[in-house]
């Protein structure tokens, strides 16, 4: 009987890809995967330091899973997005700690645990005892980011997701990613590009860069790599030779870095998807200086105007934080006030916590909880109130949706317009997740769409995507 193995996966889609990767390293080794926790042999976690509750959730995990080590035979581990704070504290909790772009190392780490694997044996066979990237890796990657090398087992059947980059330069005072990634490394441009190629050929239909900074993709190699509105620039192009109907996003970037090149290069080419995620953080200028954000309200308000300008259909997505320490009440109507102005379709809008190792978490956080939480409520609601008011606008216009799968009102499917819209629309039949299809908008919520099938509809290419074993939690 093979041994098994199951996933927790916290935080975000970086995680998720780093996950994919790392279960092709585990079924390499021949274990199997199982969505059954309690009845794995190996046991881990791909950890996110960014947000405390999601640690939280590692100490719950491991302290279950020790206690099942009096009962049987396991082995546990933990990686992902650590602080070395939050390392330290775990180091002696799990049975192994690594960075993941330790990864090729693992069956080595494993085989030092007692475990023997195919892929162990062969590791300790190769002269730097690494695990060498299976058949079909694309590319080659320098040393510390090798880990790219390694094809990733993706979750979906239509949807990918590619990493271009690894790590962050901003050091924004309240983020842990500098620490848990390290600085900016840009991943090679032909990898990317073949890693595209191929996804294009297979039939994926959405593809979303992966990077901490996505447009400051190449500044990190000397000239020797193409800028970001390059990079998009051939993944247009590979979308003006294909046949197929697919779409590219990207997350996230950086206000002070976003140049109108890139907006330019998303309006030409048809596969590039016509929604920003631009984070904002605050809409006051002493709360953006004291995040370190290194952009003004004026580069803001500039880079919106341009992507209005250049970019008119494209929806737009943004993240804010409310109360961050010393952030007044007069403060917080600015980000009021900048929710009505740059009109959002969505924003993830979060309560500041403080993270050990960040520079904010120095300031005494002197906002209170009760007073967080008023202020999350007051922004959600200006949010579904201008989300409404677009939503409404487009009622009796046709979209294009791409399925991804049934809705929870009986009847429907549900999926994404271009512009990341959340739509639902009549129809049993589950052969269209995975497919385009032109819907008819009747209705709608503050933060959703509703409607109906404009025109007979061809089944997709795939079936419903088979959610890997293991857990994915957000």
């Amino acid at each position: 009987m093979p041994m098994t193995y199951h996933l927790v996966q916290l935080g975000c889609q970086m995680n998720i890809s780093d996950g994919e990767r790392l279960r092709t390293v585990l079924e390499n080794m021949g274990y199997r995967a199982t969505d059954h926790e309690e009845d794995a042999d190996l046991l881990g976690v791909v950890a996110c330091s960014v947000r405390q509750k999601a640690i939280d959730k590692v100490y719950s995990r491991i302290h279950k899973w020790n206690r099942w080590k009096h009962e049987r035979s396991l082995l546990t581990f933990l990686t992902g997005c650590v602080l070395p704070t939050d390392r330290e504290k775990l180091l002696d909790r799990f049975d192994l700690v690594f960075a993941i772009t330790e990864l090729p190392q693992l069956p080595e780490l494993i085989r030092e645990c007692g475990v023997v694997t195919a892929a162990s044996v062969r590791a300790a066979q190769h002269p730097n005892g690494k695990l060498q990237p299976a058949a079909g890796a694309v590319g080659s990657m320098s040393e510390n980011t090798e880990y790219w090398k390694i094809t990733p087992q993706h979750s979906s059947r239509f949807e990918a997701y590619v990493p271009i980059q690894n790590g962050c330069d901003k050091f924004c005072s309240f983020c842990a990613v500098p620490y848990t990634r390290g600085r900016e490394v840009s991943r090679s441009s032909a990898e990317i590009l073949a890693e595209v190629q191929q996804l294009v050929q297979h039939g994926y239909r959405v593809i979303t860069l992966l990077g901490q900074n996505v447009n400051s993709y190449g500044r990190d190699c000397a000239g020797s790599e193409i800028s970001f509105a390059e990079l998009l620039r051939h993944i247009g192009e590979i979308g003006e030779r294909s046949d197929r109907e697919f779409r590219v996003y990207f997350t996230s970037p950086h206000p002070r870095d976003m140049q109108t090149d890139v907006l330019e290069t998303i309006a030409r080419y048809r596969c590039l998807g016509k929604q920003i995620h631009l984070p904002l953080q605050s809409g006051d200028d002493k709360v953006l200086m004291a995040m370190n954000r290194k952009h003004s309200m004026s580069r803001y308000r500039e880079v919106v105007a341009n992507i209005r300008r250049i970019l008119p259909e494209a929806t737009l997505f943004t993240d804010i934080i409310v109360g961050f320490p010393g952030e007044t009440a007069q403060q917080f109507e600015r980000s009021v006030e900048a929710m009505q102005e740059f009109a959002y379709n969505m924003a993830y809008i979060a309560m500041y916590s403080a993270r050990p190792g960040a520079r904010s978490s120095r300031t005494k956080d002197n906002v209170s909880n009760a007073e967080k939480k008023r202020r999350l409520h007051r922004l959600t609601g200006e949010l579904q109130r201008i989300s409404a008011a677009y939503n409404r606008s487009l009622i009796g216009s046709t979209v294009r949706v791409f399925v991804e799968g049934t809705d929870r009102k009986p009847g429907y499917l549900s999926g994404k317009t271009e512009g990341r819209l959340v739509t639902r629309f009549a129809g049993t039949d589950e052969r269209l997740i995975g497919s385009f299809v032109t819907v008819r908008i009747t209705d709608c919520a503050p933060l959703s769409l509703e409607g109906v099938p404009a025109e007979p509809v061809r089944h997709g290419s795939f079936p419903a995507a088979a959610t890997a074993a293991g857990e994915r939690i957000l």
